[in-house]
């Protein structure tokens, strides 16, 4: 493996844990307040980071389509973000954000076989453990399986980040930082216009504030180490990697903070989700 490889999984991981803390605490705040009020405020403050660190660094501004692809990519991320924290409040974590994980490395890595190439047998291998840890999670053979609730948002949700990955892979070809506030500004202007046409644009209470803030600082980190990772690898890799990782991370919170107890099937998909990265990584 070379450099590259190494970084773009560094990344990648560091993206997973991103968005699982984030997706977690995003989560709770939707349970106190709105869905699409978490999502407008966190945005505005994880688009304030971004922006901020972008005009730090000096980047340069790519080209209209790199921005266009950017502002897509905000676009789906919202709406993905939207029926995945409606999971989130109204069902159970440990059930929403596995299946919406599987789903959302669907569409990238049949993207990237026409694009990328064939990945190494190796990673074909973790890719299947992945999606394998991912019904392990969501399995519905127990009583408690996933309710159609639960399982239409978390599929709505992974064919909106499904788009997202793809269209912020196109965008950050060029650029990294500016495409991310393109599509903040994209996910802002829609959710406010969401709002604004239901009366709702009022800032979250304060209670859930911190939460809606965690959330929206955990979604810029996890952005940036997404677009770094596909940037400097492959995108099925990138995805894999986040779509195997993200769900861990907010299962376990829910584990250990809401005390969520996890079956048999879901202590085996932690193993069997550590075996497949590894695999990706070899």
């Amino acid at each position: 493996m070379n450099s590259a490889e190494t970084l773009a999984i560094t990344y990648g991981l560091g993206s997973g844990f991103a968005w699982g803390a984030g997706d977690f605490s995003g989560g709770l705040a939707a349970r106190e307040t709105g869905v699409f009020s978490v999502i407008l405020y966190s945005q505005v403050i994880g688009g304030l980071l971004l922006l901020g660190i972008h005009l730090a660094l000096g980047g340069g501004t790519p080209g209209g389509v790199y921005l266009l692809w950017g502002g897509l990519a905000g676009a789906c991320g919202a709406l993905g973000l939207a029926a995945l924290y409606r999971g989130l409040a109204v069902g159970r974590m440990g059930m929403v954000a596995p299946v919406s994980a599987v789903v959302t490395a669907v569409g990238p890595v049949i993207f990237a076989f026409f694009t990328e190439g064939m990945p190494r047998t190796t990673q074909l291998a973790g890719f299947a453990g992945a999606v394998f840890s991912v019904w392990l999670f969501s399995s519905t053979r127990t009583r408690g399986g996933i309710t159609a609730t639960e399982l239409g948002l978390a599929t709505v949700s992974g064919v909106c980040f499904s788009l997202f990955f793809i269209f912020i892979d196109r965008a950050s070809s060029q650029a990294v930082l500016a495409p991310l506030v393109a599509a903040r500004a994209a996910s802002i202007a829609l959710m406010a216009a969401i709002l604004a046409a239901r009366r709702e644009l009022a800032p979250p209470a304060r209670g859930p504030l911190p939460r809606v803030a965690l959330a929206g600082v955990m979604d810029a980190v996890g952005n940036t180490f997404f677009a770094l990772a596909s940037r400097s690898g492959r995108l099925d890799v990138a995805v894999i990697l986040v779509s195997a990782v993200y769900p861990v991370a907010t299962v376990v919170l829910a584990r250990f903070i809401l005390l969520e107890r996890l079956r048999p099937r879901q202590r085996f998909g932690l193993l069997t989700t550590a075996v497949s990265l590894a695999l990706i990584a070899a």
